[in-house]
């Protein structure tokens, strides 16, 4: 029996209802990506501007969701779609090089601190693979650390350890060592009992985009150790890359990893990834010479898409634009008015939890009254359990929509974002908390 908030979702969306059930013939689940996965079904869209988007049966959103990540300038962006707009006329595939792709990794280099070489992919789960391929081949061990509920894509390796482990070898294991963040005492251990380490990778802002925060101290534990023991140490700035700051997490927080793995924001909204780092281990893909060398240690790399000349002319237009204008501080101040706008409404209703978050990426726990200081909010395992009660997230995401607000409990913020819209989304907070409160949720 559906809920009275599932009863409004469905009669105030009967065209993606009706798309939903066409969909459900050709892709498992009707979806085509684990994440867009809705009870009782998911909403499709026609089109997007700045941080509105709109969906089949005329209703406008506020998106909070931004293309996963990926579009810290909004939907269309004028100079994206000229930019992209005038390379289609020019072929989206000319099966060569282009000037686009050495432009792209200049701008590239002028911003991670870690880029003294660059190497194209065509998404952030292939460049995690290279970055990981890389590290084994630079150093010649095998194993790699790797932390509870980070995500590094969905190949093999780095998703043994979570669900849906459906056709992973058991044989995976053997080379991934997976751990808890913040606790150095367990690297340490780690490392002196196993000489065959090659990496350590992690995403700098903590799992699930900052939702479980990662220590800057502990990075900085984590750098010093890498170096001392020859470690390659990774970051998976897929998500935090030119959005946690220009120069992403390791600019914000002063710490050069070896290599860098970006995506989402690198291609404009188009796809693209790209691994940065340090020359000598990037050129272990050039050729060398010695035939030995050339066929037991380096790394072959191909790529239909790598380099794309659409992706590369959105992707340039992007880390333009955010080189040149306040584009991060826009994204960020609005990112602190939600945190202020959602705790003061969490306290006018006597509601448990917290909006926390860096920058431009927030997160709202609800169920746990806690220390926090709305930044790098810590929290047990037994607080993560209430805070992530998946019905009660599930319903109040519903509620949400109901009131044109996408959403749940995560929010990437954009610099089209204005504080018309923060206003409307705590004012539609409100209402759906009442919502939940009414039927037993909250």
């Amino acid at each position: 029996m559906p809920t009275a908030i599932e009863k409004q979702f469905i009669d105030l969306h009967p065209g993606s209802r009706l798309r939903h059930e066409t969909a459900k013939e050709m892709f498992p689940d009707g979806v085509t990506h684990d994440a867009r996965r809705q009870h009782p079904f998911q909403l499709y869209y026609t089109h997007a501007n700045g941080p509105h988007k709109y969906d089949v049966d005329g209703n406008k959103i506020i998106d909070f969701w931004s293309g996963h990540g990926s579009l810290i300038l909004g939907h269309s962006h004028p100079d994206i779609v000229s930019a992209v707009q005038e390379q289609i006329t020019k072929g989206t595939h000319l099966s060569g090089s282009t000037d686009l792709e050495i432009e792209w990794a200049r701008m590239v280099m002028d911003l991670i601190p870690s880029a003294e070489k660059v190497r194209f992919h065509s998404s952030g789960t292939e460049a995690d693979m290279m970055a990981i391929r890389m590290a084994r081949a630079y150093t010649g061990r095998k194993k790699v650390i790797k932390f509870e509920d980070h995500f590094h894509g969905w190949s093999d390796y780095v998703s043994f350890d979570g669900n849906g482990i459906g056709g992973i070898p058991e044989e995976i294991a053997e080379t991934m060592i997976v751990i808890p963040p913040n606790d150095i005492s367990i690297v340490k251990k780690i490392l002196e009992d196993d000489d065959d380490v090659a990496a350590i990778i992690l995403e700098p802002t903590g799992a699930h985009m900052g939702l479980n925060p990662i220590l800057p101290s502990f990075l900085q534990e984590l750098r010093s150790i890498t170096n001392q023991d020859n470690i390659v140490l990774i970051f998976d700035e897929v998500v935090t890359g030119f959005r946690t700051s220009k120069g992403g997490a390791q600019s914000y927080y002063g710490i050069t990893p070896d290599l860098t793995t970006l995506a989402k924001i690198l291609g404009g909204g188009l796809p693209g990834g790209a691994v940065a780092g340090k020359a000598e281990i990037i050129n272990m893909i050039e050729p060398s010479g010695d035939p030995e060398w050339d066929k037991t240690r380096r790394i072959a790399h191909n790529g239909t898409f790598n380099a794309n000349p659409l992706s590369a002319a959105a992707g340039i237009t992007a880390l333009k634009l955010l080189k040149n204008e306040p584009i991060n501080d826009l994204a960020t101040s609005m990112g602190q008015k939600l945190k202020e706008g959602l705790n003061g409404l969490l306290a006018k209703l006597e509601i448990p939890g917290c909006a926390s978050g860096i920058n431009s990426l927030i997160h709202l726990r609800l169920g746990v009254d806690h220390e926090c200081d709305r930044e790098l909010c810590l929290m047990t395992d037994q607080e993560m359990k209430i805070t992530t009660d998946s019905a009660r997230n599930a319903q109040l995401n519903l509620a949400l929509l109901n009131r044109g607000i996408h959403s749940g409990t995560r929010f990437i913020l954009s610099a089209t974002h204005t504080e018309i819209d923060i206003d409307e989304t705590v004012e539609a907070f409100e209402l759906a908390f009442t919502d939940l409160k009414n039927q037993g949720n909250l």
